[in-house]
Protein backbone atom coordinates (compact mmCIF):
# COMPACT_ATOMS: atom_id res chain seq x y z
CA UNK A 1 0.00 0.00 0.00
CA UNK A 2 2.86 2.39 0.76
CA UNK A 3 4.60 1.70 -2.60
CA UNK A 4 4.99 4.77 -4.85
CA UNK A 5 3.12 4.33 -8.12
CA UNK A 6 1.53 1.07 -9.20
CA UNK A 7 2.58 -2.02 -11.07
CA UNK A 8 1.23 -3.28 -14.35
CA UNK A 9 1.69 -6.74 -15.85
CA UNK A 10 2.52 -6.64 -19.52
CA UNK A 11 1.85 -9.34 -22.10
CA UNK A 12 5.14 -11.08 -21.39
CA UNK A 13 4.39 -11.47 -17.68
CA UNK A 14 6.88 -8.77 -16.70
CA UNK A 15 5.98 -5.95 -14.37
CA UNK A 16 6.85 -2.27 -14.93
CA UNK A 17 6.33 0.76 -12.75
CA UNK A 18 3.50 3.09 -13.68
CA UNK A 19 3.91 6.84 -13.00
CA UNK A 20 2.02 8.39 -10.14
CA UNK A 21 -1.34 9.93 -10.91
CA UNK A 22 -0.98 13.49 -12.16
CA UNK A 23 2.62 13.01 -13.35
CA UNK A 24 3.00 13.05 -17.13
CA UNK A 25 6.16 11.36 -18.33
CA UNK A 26 8.03 13.20 -21.08
CA UNK A 27 8.69 11.58 -24.43
CA UNK A 28 11.64 9.19 -24.54
CA UNK A 29 14.89 10.51 -26.03
CA UNK A 30 14.37 8.42 -29.15
CA UNK A 31 11.03 10.13 -29.81
CA UNK A 32 12.61 13.55 -29.37
CA UNK A 33 15.39 12.63 -31.77
CA UNK A 34 12.89 11.30 -34.31
CA UNK A 35 11.18 14.68 -34.32
CA UNK A 36 14.50 16.45 -34.78
CA UNK A 37 15.46 14.13 -37.64
CA UNK A 38 12.14 14.82 -39.32
CA UNK A 39 12.73 18.55 -39.39
CA UNK A 40 13.42 18.45 -43.13
CA UNK A 41 9.93 17.11 -43.73
CA UNK A 42 8.34 19.79 -41.55
CA UNK A 43 10.14 22.58 -43.44
CA UNK A 44 8.86 21.17 -46.73
CA UNK A 45 5.32 20.98 -45.35
CA UNK A 46 5.51 24.61 -44.27
CA UNK A 47 6.81 25.52 -47.73
CA UNK A 48 3.79 23.85 -49.34
CA UNK A 49 1.44 25.78 -47.04
CA UNK A 50 3.14 29.04 -48.05
CA UNK A 51 3.16 28.37 -51.80
CA UNK A 52 -0.46 27.17 -51.89
CA UNK A 53 -1.58 30.29 -50.04
CA UNK A 54 -3.36 28.38 -47.27
CA UNK A 55 -2.10 30.68 -44.51
CA UNK A 56 -2.94 33.78 -46.55
CA UNK A 57 -6.57 32.70 -46.95
CA UNK A 58 -6.99 31.83 -43.28
CA UNK A 59 -5.23 34.94 -42.02
CA UNK A 60 -7.35 37.19 -44.24
CA UNK A 61 -10.74 35.44 -44.04
CA UNK A 62 -10.81 33.30 -40.90
CA UNK A 63 -11.60 29.58 -40.45
CA UNK A 64 -12.31 27.46 -43.52
CA UNK A 65 -13.04 23.81 -44.19
CA UNK A 66 -10.31 21.69 -45.72
CA UNK A 67 -12.58 21.09 -48.72
CA UNK A 68 -12.86 24.85 -49.33
CA UNK A 69 -9.12 25.34 -48.89
CA UNK A 70 -8.37 22.49 -51.28
CA UNK A 71 -10.69 23.87 -53.95
CA UNK A 72 -9.27 27.38 -53.70
CA UNK A 73 -5.62 26.33 -53.68
CA UNK A 74 -5.75 23.58 -56.30
CA UNK A 75 -4.91 20.83 -53.81
CA UNK A 76 -6.55 17.47 -53.08
CA UNK A 77 -8.71 17.26 -49.94
CA UNK A 78 -7.17 14.22 -48.28
CA UNK A 79 -3.46 15.09 -48.71
CA UNK A 80 -4.12 18.67 -47.60
CA UNK A 81 -5.97 17.43 -44.52
CA UNK A 82 -3.03 15.20 -43.62
CA UNK A 83 -0.60 18.08 -44.08
CA UNK A 84 -2.64 20.39 -41.84
CA UNK A 85 -3.12 17.64 -39.25
CA UNK A 86 0.66 17.18 -39.07
CA UNK A 87 1.36 20.89 -38.62
CA UNK A 88 -1.40 21.55 -36.07
CA UNK A 89 0.44 19.97 -33.09
CA UNK A 90 3.49 22.01 -34.07
CA UNK A 91 1.56 25.24 -33.54
CA UNK A 92 0.84 26.27 -37.14
CA UNK A 93 -2.89 25.48 -37.31
CA UNK A 94 -5.81 24.69 -35.02
CA UNK A 95 -8.57 22.27 -36.02
CA UNK A 96 -12.11 22.57 -34.63
CA UNK A 97 -14.38 19.94 -36.14
CA UNK A 98 -14.46 20.51 -39.88
CA UNK A 99 -12.90 23.97 -39.64
CA UNK A 100 -9.24 24.90 -39.79
CA UNK A 101 -7.75 28.15 -38.53
CA UNK A 102 -4.23 29.52 -38.46
CA UNK A 103 -2.33 30.38 -35.26
CA UNK A 104 -0.32 33.57 -34.68
CA UNK A 105 2.78 31.59 -35.67
CA UNK A 106 1.09 30.30 -38.81
CA UNK A 107 -0.06 33.78 -39.86
CA UNK A 108 3.57 34.72 -40.59
CA UNK A 109 3.30 32.45 -43.66
CA UNK A 110 0.63 34.77 -45.07
CA UNK A 111 1.77 37.06 -47.87
CA UNK A 112 -0.36 39.84 -46.37
CA UNK A 113 0.91 39.67 -42.79
CA UNK A 114 2.96 42.71 -41.63
CA UNK A 115 5.65 40.33 -40.33
CA UNK A 116 5.37 37.90 -43.23
CA UNK A 117 7.99 35.18 -43.67
CA UNK A 118 6.34 33.92 -46.84
CA UNK A 119 9.33 35.00 -48.91
CA UNK A 120 11.89 33.29 -46.69
CA UNK A 121 9.82 30.08 -46.68
CA UNK A 122 9.94 30.01 -50.48
CA UNK A 123 13.55 31.14 -50.80
CA UNK A 124 15.00 28.70 -48.28
CA UNK A 125 13.22 25.71 -49.79
CA UNK A 126 13.95 26.70 -53.40
CA UNK A 127 17.58 27.79 -52.98
CA UNK A 128 18.94 26.36 -49.69
CA UNK A 129 17.19 23.03 -49.17
CA UNK A 130 19.05 20.80 -51.64
CA UNK A 131 22.47 22.49 -51.31
CA UNK A 132 22.22 22.02 -47.54
CA UNK A 133 22.50 18.27 -48.12
CA UNK A 134 26.25 18.93 -48.37
CA UNK A 135 26.57 20.13 -44.76
CA UNK A 136 28.91 17.23 -43.99
CA UNK A 137 31.27 18.61 -46.64
CA UNK A 138 31.14 22.01 -44.88
CA UNK A 139 32.16 20.53 -41.54
CA UNK A 140 34.90 18.31 -42.98
CA UNK A 141 36.50 20.92 -45.22
CA UNK A 142 35.55 24.32 -43.81
CA UNK A 143 34.18 25.30 -47.22
CA UNK A 144 30.48 25.92 -47.97
CA UNK A 145 28.71 22.75 -48.98
CA UNK A 146 26.54 24.81 -51.30
CA UNK A 147 29.61 25.58 -53.44
CA UNK A 148 30.04 21.87 -54.03
CA UNK A 149 26.36 21.26 -54.77
CA UNK A 150 25.83 24.31 -56.99
CA UNK A 151 29.26 24.30 -58.62
CA UNK A 152 29.82 27.96 -57.76
CA UNK A 153 29.49 30.35 -54.80
CA UNK A 154 25.91 30.88 -53.67
CA UNK A 155 25.75 34.62 -54.42
CA UNK A 156 27.13 34.06 -57.94
CA UNK A 157 24.49 31.38 -58.50
CA UNK A 158 21.75 33.75 -57.30
CA UNK A 159 22.98 36.60 -59.52
CA UNK A 160 22.99 34.37 -62.62
CA UNK A 161 19.19 34.10 -62.66
CA UNK A 162 16.97 37.22 -62.46
CA UNK A 163 14.09 35.24 -60.94
CA UNK A 164 16.33 33.89 -58.18
CA UNK A 165 17.64 37.41 -57.59
CA UNK A 166 14.12 38.75 -57.12
CA UNK A 167 13.15 35.85 -54.85
CA UNK A 168 16.27 36.34 -52.72
CA UNK A 169 15.80 40.12 -52.42
CA UNK A 170 12.15 39.73 -51.44
CA UNK A 171 12.95 37.06 -48.87
CA UNK A 172 15.68 39.16 -47.30
CA UNK A 173 13.35 42.16 -47.18
CA UNK A 174 10.68 40.03 -45.49
CA UNK A 175 12.91 38.48 -42.87
CA UNK A 176 14.82 41.65 -42.00
CA UNK A 177 11.65 43.74 -41.76
CA UNK A 178 10.09 41.07 -39.56
CA UNK A 179 13.11 40.87 -37.27
CA UNK A 180 13.44 44.66 -37.25
CA UNK A 181 9.90 45.28 -36.00
CA UNK A 182 10.12 48.13 -33.52
CA UNK A 183 13.91 48.09 -33.26
CA UNK A 184 14.37 51.69 -34.46
CA UNK A 185 11.47 53.16 -32.48
CA UNK A 186 13.77 54.56 -29.79
CA UNK A 187 16.99 54.74 -31.79
CA UNK A 188 18.66 58.02 -32.73
CA UNK A 189 21.11 58.18 -35.63
CA UNK A 190 24.54 59.66 -34.84
CA UNK A 191 25.41 63.11 -36.14
CA UNK A 192 26.09 63.33 -39.85
CA UNK A 193 24.33 64.61 -42.95
CA UNK A 194 24.76 61.67 -45.36
CA UNK A 195 23.74 58.10 -44.48
CA UNK A 196 24.90 55.36 -46.87
CA UNK A 197 23.31 51.93 -46.64
CA UNK A 198 25.88 49.56 -48.11
CA UNK A 199 24.32 46.39 -49.51
CA UNK A 200 20.95 47.98 -48.75
CA UNK A 201 18.87 45.72 -51.03
CA UNK A 202 15.39 47.24 -51.48
CA UNK A 203 16.14 50.26 -49.30
CA UNK A 204 13.70 49.36 -46.51
CA UNK A 205 16.30 49.74 -43.74
CA UNK A 206 17.40 53.16 -44.94
CA UNK A 207 13.77 54.25 -45.31
CA UNK A 208 13.05 53.18 -41.75
CA UNK A 209 16.12 54.92 -40.34
CA UNK A 210 15.38 58.21 -42.08
CA UNK A 211 11.67 58.07 -41.30
CA UNK A 212 12.27 57.53 -37.58
CA UNK A 213 15.05 60.12 -37.47
CA UNK A 214 12.94 63.23 -37.94
CA UNK A 215 15.81 65.29 -39.42
CA UNK A 216 14.59 66.20 -42.90
CA UNK A 217 18.04 67.55 -43.74
CA UNK A 218 19.68 64.15 -43.80
CA UNK A 219 20.35 62.59 -47.19
CA UNK A 220 20.60 58.89 -47.98
CA UNK A 221 22.57 56.76 -50.42
CA UNK A 222 21.42 53.25 -51.24
CA UNK A 223 24.30 51.16 -52.57
CA UNK A 224 24.06 47.58 -53.86
CA UNK A 225 24.69 45.36 -56.88
CA UNK A 226 23.39 46.55 -60.28
CA UNK A 227 21.00 43.59 -60.39
CA UNK A 228 19.58 44.44 -56.95
CA UNK A 229 19.04 48.21 -56.85
CA UNK A 230 16.06 48.29 -59.26
CA UNK A 231 13.96 46.65 -56.51
CA UNK A 232 14.52 49.71 -54.32
CA UNK A 233 12.88 52.30 -56.55
CA UNK A 234 9.24 51.36 -55.79
CA UNK A 235 10.06 51.16 -52.06
CA UNK A 236 11.59 54.63 -52.04
CA UNK A 237 8.72 56.00 -54.11
CA UNK A 238 6.10 54.53 -51.77
CA UNK A 239 7.90 56.12 -48.80
CA UNK A 240 8.09 59.51 -50.55
CA UNK A 241 11.89 59.56 -50.23
CA UNK A 242 13.06 59.50 -53.85
CA UNK A 243 14.24 63.10 -53.51
CA UNK A 244 16.30 62.35 -50.38
CA UNK A 245 17.82 58.96 -51.25
CA UNK A 246 20.21 58.49 -54.16
CA UNK A 247 20.49 55.00 -55.62
CA UNK A 248 23.95 53.84 -56.71
CA UNK A 249 25.22 50.50 -58.01
CA UNK A 250 28.62 48.92 -57.60
CA UNK A 251 30.76 46.34 -55.82
CA UNK A 252 31.25 47.09 -52.13
CA UNK A 253 34.46 45.07 -52.05
CA UNK A 254 36.04 47.56 -54.46
CA UNK A 255 34.62 51.01 -53.73
CA UNK A 256 31.74 52.67 -51.87
CA UNK A 257 30.51 56.30 -51.90
CA UNK A 258 31.70 58.91 -49.40
CA UNK A 259 29.33 59.41 -46.45
CA UNK A 260 29.21 60.55 -42.84
CA UNK A 261 27.38 57.46 -41.56
CA UNK A 262 27.61 53.96 -43.05
CA UNK A 263 25.07 51.22 -42.43
CA UNK A 264 25.75 47.50 -42.83
CA UNK A 265 22.53 45.62 -42.12
CA UNK A 266 22.85 41.82 -42.09
CA UNK A 267 25.90 42.02 -44.36
CA UNK A 268 28.99 41.11 -42.33
CA UNK A 269 27.54 37.78 -41.20
CA UNK A 270 27.46 36.65 -44.85
CA UNK A 271 31.24 36.80 -45.22
CA UNK A 272 34.39 35.37 -43.65
CA UNK A 273 36.84 37.63 -41.84
CA UNK A 274 39.06 38.24 -44.90
CA UNK A 275 36.11 39.31 -47.06
CA UNK A 276 34.82 41.51 -44.22
CA UNK A 277 38.21 43.22 -44.08
CA UNK A 278 37.93 44.06 -47.79
CA UNK A 279 34.46 45.49 -47.33
CA UNK A 280 35.34 47.44 -44.20
CA UNK A 281 38.49 48.61 -45.98
CA UNK A 282 36.36 50.08 -48.78
CA UNK A 283 34.35 52.01 -46.20
CA UNK A 284 37.51 53.17 -44.39
CA UNK A 285 38.95 54.42 -47.71
CA UNK A 286 35.78 56.36 -48.58
CA UNK A 287 35.01 57.82 -45.15
CA UNK A 288 36.90 60.52 -43.30
CA UNK A 289 38.30 59.91 -39.81
CA UNK A 290 35.41 60.15 -37.37
CA UNK A 291 32.93 58.64 -39.83
CA UNK A 292 30.41 56.45 -38.05
CA UNK A 293 29.55 52.85 -38.87
CA UNK A 294 26.31 51.14 -37.81
CA UNK A 295 26.44 47.35 -37.98
CA UNK A 296 22.98 45.82 -37.62
CA UNK A 297 23.42 42.16 -36.69
CA UNK A 298 22.59 39.62 -34.05
CA UNK A 299 25.32 39.14 -31.44
CA UNK A 300 25.86 35.56 -30.31
CA UNK A 301 25.55 35.31 -26.50
CA UNK A 302 27.85 33.13 -24.44
CA UNK A 303 26.62 29.84 -22.98
CA UNK A 304 23.83 27.50 -24.05
CA UNK A 305 20.92 29.93 -23.91
CA UNK A 306 18.67 29.87 -26.99
CA UNK A 307 19.21 32.70 -29.46
CA UNK A 308 18.23 33.22 -33.08
CA UNK A 309 21.86 33.78 -34.07
CA UNK A 310 22.74 30.21 -33.17
CA UNK A 311 20.13 28.88 -35.60
CA UNK A 312 21.15 31.32 -38.35
CA UNK A 313 24.80 30.33 -37.88
CA UNK A 314 23.92 26.85 -39.13
CA UNK A 315 22.68 28.44 -42.37
CA UNK A 316 25.94 30.35 -42.67
CA UNK A 317 27.93 27.16 -42.13
CA UNK A 318 26.20 25.28 -44.91
CA UNK A 319 25.61 28.01 -47.48
CA UNK A 320 28.19 30.80 -47.16
CA UNK A 321 31.67 31.60 -45.91
CA UNK A 322 30.30 33.85 -43.18
CA UNK A 323 29.26 33.26 -39.60
CA UNK A 324 27.42 34.79 -36.66
CA UNK A 325 29.82 36.49 -34.24
CA UNK A 326 30.17 37.24 -30.56
CA UNK A 327 30.77 40.73 -29.18
CA UNK A 328 34.52 40.04 -28.96
CA UNK A 329 34.66 38.77 -32.52
CA UNK A 330 32.93 41.90 -33.82
CA UNK A 331 35.16 44.15 -31.71
CA UNK A 332 38.32 42.46 -33.07
CA UNK A 333 37.02 42.44 -36.66
CA UNK A 334 36.25 46.16 -36.57
CA UNK A 335 39.50 47.05 -34.81
CA UNK A 336 41.60 45.34 -37.50
CA UNK A 337 39.83 47.43 -40.15
CA UNK A 338 40.50 50.73 -38.38
CA UNK A 339 37.22 51.11 -36.48
CA UNK A 340 36.62 51.37 -32.74
CA UNK A 341 33.47 49.70 -31.41
CA UNK A 342 31.88 52.40 -29.26
CA UNK A 343 28.81 50.60 -27.96
CA UNK A 344 26.26 47.89 -28.68
CA UNK A 345 22.66 49.08 -28.58
CA UNK A 346 20.26 46.23 -27.78
CA UNK A 347 16.80 46.49 -29.30
CA UNK A 348 13.42 44.86 -28.78
CA UNK A 349 14.30 42.52 -31.68
CA UNK A 350 16.96 39.76 -31.77
CA UNK A 351 19.20 42.25 -33.59
CA UNK A 352 21.48 44.91 -32.12
CA UNK A 353 23.05 48.08 -33.47
CA UNK A 354 26.83 48.05 -33.12
CA UNK A 355 28.08 51.65 -33.33
CA UNK A 356 31.71 52.18 -34.36
CA UNK A 357 33.93 55.11 -35.32
CA UNK A 358 36.62 55.25 -38.02
CA UNK A 359 39.92 56.08 -36.34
Amino acid sequence: MGHRGSANVNGAGMTREMPEAGIVAGPPPSAVMMQLLGGFQVSQAIYVVAVLGVATILEQEGPQTVADLAERTGAKDEPLHRLIRTLAPLGVFTIDGEYVNVTPVGTTLSEKHPQSLHGIARMWMETHYLPFSELLHSVRTGHPGSDKYLGEPFFDWIANDPLREVLFSQAMADVTSSLRTGMFDDYQLPAGRTVADIGGSDGSVLVELLTHDGDAGRRGILFDRPTTVPAARPVLSAAGLTDRIEVRAGDFFIEVPPADIYVLSAILHDWDDNACQLLLGSIAAAGAPGARLLVIEGVVPEGDEPHLTKAIDLTMLGMLTGKERTEKEYRDLLHRAGFTLDRIVPTRSPLSVLEATLR
